[in-house]
């Protein structure tokens, strides 16, 4: 089983056409590209963590029934965009803010995450070396060598994989200020 991280499909969002630069003609066929490139990536067997706004602006049953063609055990970290139409789907477990998880990367050594729709600045762990995953901006904001953008957006419009977001980040150069100036205290 293999662990993916998403955030930011908007299923049935017609205002997010505009964002995607043009990309998609029409929400069903924005809709139903971004289903194939998630079944394409995601194995029935294999959990994804979807980081927030799942859908928007769609109604219940259109929810339901992209949800139910996507593969994978499903769970959500609840952003902006996830009313109710989106809270009430068949989630592994109940939608939450935020979640810490700790996962074997690929060279076996156990890697802390925090989990969250927003950026931060700050998260918890991040001093003893938890990764920040998140969504919501769009790949607008620069990633840290401990913070990424999982949303498709940023990843080719499809989820992405431990092993993948852990080379971005061990490459990425740009380190905030704060992380530069406060390494000396244990990060």
């Amino acid at each position: 089983m293999a662990v993916y991280f998403t955030a930011d499909t908007h299923f049935g969002d017609t205002h997010i056409l505009r964002q995607r630069g043009g990309r998609y003609p029409s929400i069903e066929a924005h809709d139903e590209a971004l289903i194939a490139r998630w079944n394409a990536v995601v194995s029935q067997g294999d959990e994804v963590w979807h980081l927030g706004d799942f859908a928007a602006h769609a109604d219940p049953a259109h929810c339901a029934a992209v949800f139910a063609r996507l593969n994978g055990v499903k769970r959500l970290v609840r952003g902006n965009h996830d009313s109710n139409r989106v809270l009430r789907l068949d989630w592994a477990d109940p939608p939450v803010e935020s979640a810490r998880v700790s996962l074997r990367g690929a060279d076996g050594q156990p890697c802390r995450l925090f989990l969250a729709h927003y950026a931060h600045r700050a998260w918890p762990g991040l001093w003893r070396g938890t990764r920040h995953l998140f969504g919501h901006t769009h790949a607008t904001l620069p990633e840290t060598t401990r913070s990424c953008d999982v949303g498709i957006d940023a990843w080719d419009d499809a989820p992405v994989d431990l092993a993948a977001i852990t080379a971005r980040q061990d490459a990425a150069t740009l380190v905030p200020e704060e992380l530069a100036r406060d390494a000396g205290r244990g990060g």
